[in-house]
Parts: structure tokens; C-alpha cells; sequence
């Protein structure tokens, strides 16, 4: 019976399978274990071809590499080859020559990984990402559209053309050479004034790199030095060489010392003699928001950043029209703009330091008109910084400017606090009261009453005395960094409509910004981009300036306000932030290549009744850096033609969802742009 059941249990066919598995594995261990135990001899089994004469038969032959013995560890080390391999049993010996291997190719370090695999500072910017270079050529591509009903014929672009090479430095308000030749005058500054081109002579082609341009060096690095070919000009080297502003490190690069005209020994050293001075100067604490006039290539702003104080650097173009090029490459807050014979775009009691070294700005004329203008822009009881050869030079000539200055200052009730060396420090009076007590007639007078000192777009100079807020509003700001989320008194006299308390309103708005930033650090990598000078076109109370502060992101914003829209200025800057005043259908005072990022929330919906939306674009383009990005906030409706207008320009678009979901009216449109060649 056991047998019969044996029987029946090898019919089965899973115990075929099962024994046929085990033997086929049993045979080729026996196999691999012969072949492997020192056995060298290969038998080949071959047949003949059959031919006429010999008849097609099997035949047996004997691996010709039998008893052969072989250095295998030649063939894996391919850095070490060994010379040859002996061989026995055989007459004719075989060399198992090998070539040498070819050299490694030369590292080339464009990281922060250096060729061992470890963290260092020492290295270099590469060239653009290839498929962020495109050769563009220099045609506009368009097509005609009608429209049926009205029979009216439009021309959407496909393609933007470049501009000539002599535009790469092209701004438009500033370089309108036919608007210059017709001023009447340019005896007071005129000419480094707003002149924009008229309608119809708008840009309309996209400003190219200069040839050999590269990705800017990253922030620190950058205040120290800067590739030769993103802005080559030598003629601040060979007229400010010497007094340290700026020199040539060897082929390709400029080097910055940190040196100026009245500090050749280093802007550090001048600042901690102006804290010296006047203690109650802390540069990071009370000083906050400080203007440095007539600003060379920014090296004084550039010091204060580390002391926690953002500066806005400004100076004209003029004979030295690059200086503020430079100051931007480094990747210093800096703005062209001139005293002249218009309001500088900032508002009253922005600042709270105003620094002048060597500005070549004569504050005496026109009964100290350019003065008051200084005096409108700084804080009730801020400083002013005057380092100039009248100070402490004692020639006939520089004696009479300095007790003109000493007049005109005092007629201003300014205190002089401090004046030791080559620099003279007054400070600015806390409210109305040494002005109202002046005897009457004395000039300069007090403004009207409704003047606004806060309006200045377009606006002339004006020869009086702008009046400080009775409430003392704009005299008491918190110390930074409290300021930054601190609602400012000014926050109540801003003309806006408001249906919650207006603390509220910026609170609520500070931590909107501040939850979007940091979904940008977290989902999008922000940290990672190297942002550093970037641009907010629409920046309401500064929140998002605020946000990536909070967010410790290594940048610095500036704040336009559009005058389209409420006056927040003087909030922007009572938080400790700066910014300024603009109209975006007009071009921007600024360089090309100035900006990292362009940041524009609710922009086009905005400004489409009013301005072009490809000439915004446009501008936007020229500010815009090689490889630098665009985040557009704005509702869907404006975002198709956004898009066709970004394609025309060579930007790389792509539009996503807000965290609202794909169901929200608003969108990001988030843009790259490239490099384009001729």
C-alpha cells in the first residue's frame, strides 16, 4: 500500500516540478564548482562544415587557454597596469599589454564642494545653464487680429526683437538725449532729471547683456568684487583709483577696498568715528534707514549692512555715470536720482541719518532750497553727516561756505552737535516750536499749511520749510529691529479705505506675506536662488519685505509704491524698510540687469485701465538679470496675456495654483529669464 501511495505521489505534477528544480540546481553547483576549483580547460563541441571531399562528422577540441595563468588584478586596477602576464605551457608567450589610462580631466569648481567632496568658500560662478541661453536673433515676429464687430485691426507679438549694443546701459527717463537738447536751462541739474520718451517712442525691444556676461557674484562676496564684464567701465578706476573706491583685480574682475574720498582708510573706520562723535548715533538700534548723497560706488552703505542698517544710495548720472551700476552689481541698495529742481521720490521724515562726504552739492544756493529738501526727507530729531573740504579747510573761499552753511542751518533751528576733523554733524529739531518762535520774515519761511510733504511725484522744490505733524506723528518709531512689525503712528493718516482698525489691517497683512515666504523657502527653494536685490512693484504696507527678513533671507527690497494707489510710503519707512514713488506706466530710474527677483501682487489687474501691459513687461525685462526670476500674483484673467507676452520675450513661464487651490480667481505666474544672444 506505501508503495502504491509513493507512486501515486510522484504522478503528481507539482512533484515533478519540485524534482526537477532540485536537480537542475544540484547539476550546476557540481558545474560552477569544477570550473571554479583551478580547472582552466574549456572542451568546444563543433562540426564541420561538409564539403566534397570530407564528410561532415562531430569533432572534440581542447581550449587553447588550458594550464594558461592570468593576473586578473590587471584587468579591474586600471590606474596600475601591470607589465605582463607569464604564461606557461606554451612556446609563443602572450603579453597582455594595456595602455596607459588618459589623465583625469582638470576639476573645474562652481559650487561649494570642492574636488575632495568638502565645504569651502574659494569658488568660482560658472557660465549660464545652457538651456537658459538662446540665440534670438534680432527680428520682431508679429500677427495681425481683427475683430469682426468693429473691424479693428490689432498686432499681438510673437517675439521681441533685441535692442542695438548701445542700449545695453539704456535708461529711458534719463538717456532721452532729444528731451535734454530742448530743456531751456541745465544750469541747476535739469538734465539728470525724469525726461521719459513720448508715447510712441516707448521701448519696444528687449536691452542685451553686454558680451561675456556672467552670473553676478554671490552676496558677501560681491561687496568686495564684481566680474569686469557685467559692467566694463575703467574710467572710475582711472579717476578714483587712489582714493580706494575701486581698482582692477586682475583681467576679469573689479576689486572694491572700501575706501571713498574723505575715508581712503576704510569705510569701518569712519563709521566708528561718526558713533564717536555723537553717541546717540547707533547704527542699528536708533539709526535704521540712513541716504548717503553723492554715493561713489556705495561703500558707505555697503559697511552699514553688516551694523544692521539699510541705506539708500544715491547719485546722478553723471560724469561718473557708472558709480551707481557698480553699487548694484555688488548687490547695494542703491537708486540714480540727482538734487535739482525737482522733490527727490521719498517721503518726509524718511530717513534718520543723511550723509553727505564730498557730494559736490552746493546746499547754500537758491536760499538753501536743495538743503530743505533734505531737511523735508529727514526724521524730526535725525542727523545730518557733512564731510566736506569747508569743515576743515581754512582757505578764504571754503571759510565763507562754511559760515553761509552755519546761517543757513541755524534758520533751519538744526543743532550742531559735533564737529571734529573733517566732519560736521547737525541734528534736526523734534517738532514746530523753534520755527514758530522765529522772528517773522525770516527766511526760509514755513510751507502752507496744505502742502503735503509726502507728494512728490513730479513735484518742484519748494523754498520753505516743511511743517512736522502736530501729533508728533513720524518722531517715534520703535528701536529696529522692534520697528519692523510695529504698527507706526503715520499708519492712521494714510488715505485709505479701511473697514477694520488699521493696525489690524497691517498686522493682518504682515502675516499674509509671511505664510506665502515661507511656503516659497519650503516648496520652491528660495534659499537656494542667491536672491539678493530684489524689487516689490507693488508693496503696500512692505509686508513681504517684512516676511523675507523674518524668513532670514540674505536680501534686500526695494518697495515701490504706485501712485496709482494710497500713499504708504512713509509706513515702508517707519518700519525700516525703503522704497519709493512710481508710476509703471513710465519707465523705472534703475539700470538693466539691476534685479534678482521681481515681485508684482496684483499689478496688471491694477494698472491695465490705465498703462500698456507689454510695455510694464518690457520694463520689467530690462531691470530683470540674466537667470533672475519673476513672481507675478494676480487674478486669472490677466494671465493668458501675461504669459504670450513673457514667451515673446524669451522668459521661461509657468503658471500655478495659489494655496487657495485651482479653483481660486487668482494665480502665480512664477517666469525665468535667459540669457539671449544676437
Amino acid at each position: 500500500m506505501k508503495l502504491l501511495g509513493n507512486v501515486d505521489f510522484l504522478k503528481n505534477q507539482t512533484a515533478i516540478k519540485v524534482a526537477a528544480f532540485v536537480f537542475i540546481s544540484i547539476a550546476f553547483f557540481y558545474l560552477g564548482k569544477h570550473w571554479s576549483d583551478g580547472s582552466r580547460q574549456f572542451i568546444f563541441f563543433s562540426r564541420q562544415s561538409p564539403s566534397d571531399t570530407t564528410p561532415s562528422s562531430p569533432s572534440i577540441s581542447v581550449s587553447p587557454n588550458l594550464n594558461k595563468e592570468f593576473n586578473i588584478s590587471s584587468i579591474i586596477n586600471t590606474t596600475e597596469p601591470k607589465p605582463a602576464v607569464s604564461v606557461k605551457n606554451e612556446e609563443k608567450p602572450v603579453l597582455a599589454s594595456q595602455a596607459a589610462p588618459p589623465p583625469p580631466p582638470e576639476i573645474k569648481i562652481y559650487g561649494i564642494v570642492d574636488e575632495n567632496g568638502t565645504m569651502s568658500d574659494d569658488f568660482e560662478i560658472g557660465e549660464f545653464d545652457p538651456d537658459l541661453v538662446e540665440n534670438w536673433g534680432n527680428g520682431t515676429d508679429a500677427e495681425a487680429e481683427a475683430e469682426k464687430e468693429d473691424v479693428k485691426l490689432t498686432f499681438r507679438v510673437k517675439k521681441f526683437r533685441l535692442c542695438e549694443e548701445n542700449r545695453r546701459e539704456y535708461i529711458p527717463c534719463l538717456d532721452n538725449v532729444e528731451a535734454i537738447k530742448r530743456l531751456k536751462s541745465t544750469e541747476r541739474g535739469e538734465r539728470f532729471e525724469r525726461h521719459c520718451p513720448e508715447t510712441g517712442k516707448v521701448l519696444n525691444c528687449l536691452v542685451p547683456a553686454p558680451k561675456g556676461y556672467r552670473p553676478p557674484i554671490p552676496w558677501p562676496r560681491s561687496r568686495d568684487e564684481v566680474w569686469f564684464n557685467n559692467v566694463p567701465h575703467t574710467r572710475l578706476v582711472d579717476d578714483k583709483g587712489g582714493q580706494n573706491w575701486i581698482s582692477k583685480k586682475g583681467k576679469d574682475k573689479f576689486k572694491f577696498p572700501g575706501g571713498g574720498t574723505q575715508f581712503i582708510h576704510g569705510a569701518d573706520q569712519y563709521l566708528d568715528q561718526i558713533s564717536k562723535m555723537v553717541h546717540e548715533i547707533t547704527f542699528g538700534h536708533h539709526i535704521r534707514v540712513v541716504m548717503d548723497v553723492g554715493c561713489g560706488v556705495a561703500s558707505f552703505g555697503a559697511y552699514l549692512l553688516p551694523r544692521n542698517v539699510i541705506t539708500m544710495s544715491i547719485a546722478p548720472k553723471d560724469v561718473h555715470e557708472n558709480q551707481i551700476q557698480f553699487a548694484l552689481e555688488r548687490g547695494v541698495p542703491a537708486m540714480v536720482a540727482a538734487f535739482a529742481t525737482r522733490r527727490l521720490l521719498y517721503p518726509s521724515q524718511a530717513f534718520d541719518l543723511i550723509h553727505c562726504s564730498r557730494c559736490r552739492i552746493n546746499w547754500t544756493r537758491d536760499d538753501g532750497i536743495l538743503l530743505l529738501e533734505v531737511n523735508r526727507m529727514l526724521r524730526a530729531g535725525g542727523y545730518f553727516a557733512w564731510a566736506a573740504q569747508p569743515v576743515y579747510k581754512h582757505e578764504e573761499a571754503l571759510e565763507e561756505q562754511w559760515e553761509e552753511m552755519l546761517n543757513l542751518t541755524t534758520h533751519l533751528c538744526w543743532n550742531l552737535v559735533k564737529k571734529e576733523g573733517y566732519i560736521a554733524i547737525w541734528q534736526k529739531p523734534f517738532n514746530n516750536s523753534c520755527y514758530l518762535s522765529r522772528e517773522a520774515g525770516t527766511k526760509p519761511p514755513l510751507c502752507d499749511p496744505d502742502d503735503d510733504p509726502d507728494n512728490v511725484w513730479y513735484v518742484n522744490l519748494k523754498a520753505c520749510i516743511s511743517r512736522l505733524p502736530e501729533n508728533g506723528y513720524g518722531a517715534n518709531v520703535a528701536p529696529w529691529p522692534a520697528r519692523l512689525q510695529t504698527p507706526p503712528d503715520r499708519l492712521q493718516s494714510i488715505q485709505i479705505d479701511s473697514y477694520i482698525a488699521r493696525k489690524e489691517l497691517f498686522k493682518a497683512e504682515s502675516k499674509y506675506w509671511n505664510e506665502i515666504v515661507a511656503s516659497y523657502v519650503r516648496v520652491l527653494h528660495w534659499k537656494k536662488f542667491k536672491l539678493r536685490n530684489i524689487l516689490d512693484m507693488r508693496a503696500g504696507f512692505g509686508g513681504f519685505a517684512a516676511a523675507l527678513i523674518d524668513n532670514q533671507l540674505d536680501a534686500w527690497v526695494l518697495n515701490v509704491v504706485p501712485v496709482s494707489g494710497p500713499n504708504t510710503l512713509p509706513v515702508i519707512y517707519d518700519r525700516g524698510l525703503i522704497g519709493v514713488m512710481h508710476d509703471w506706466c513710465e519707465p523705472f530710474d534703475t539700470y538693466p540687469r539691476t534685479f534678482d527677483l521681481l515681485h508684482a501682487a496684483g499689478l496688471f489687474s491694477t494698472e491695465r485701465k490705465r498703462c500698456n501691459m507689454s510695455t510694464i513687461m518690457l520694463e520689467m525685462d530690462r531691470m530683470l538679470r540674466p537667470g533672475g526670476r519673476v513672481y507675478i500674483r494676480d487674478s486669472l484673467d490677466v494671465m493668458d496675456e501675461l504669459q504670450e507676452i513673457a514667451k515673446a520675450m524669451g522668459w521661461h513661464p509657468a503658471l500655478r495654483d495659489t494655496s487657495e487651490g485651482p479653483h481660486a480667481s487668482y494665480r502665480i505666474l512664477i517666469c525665468e529669464k535667459g540669457l539671449l544672444r544676437g
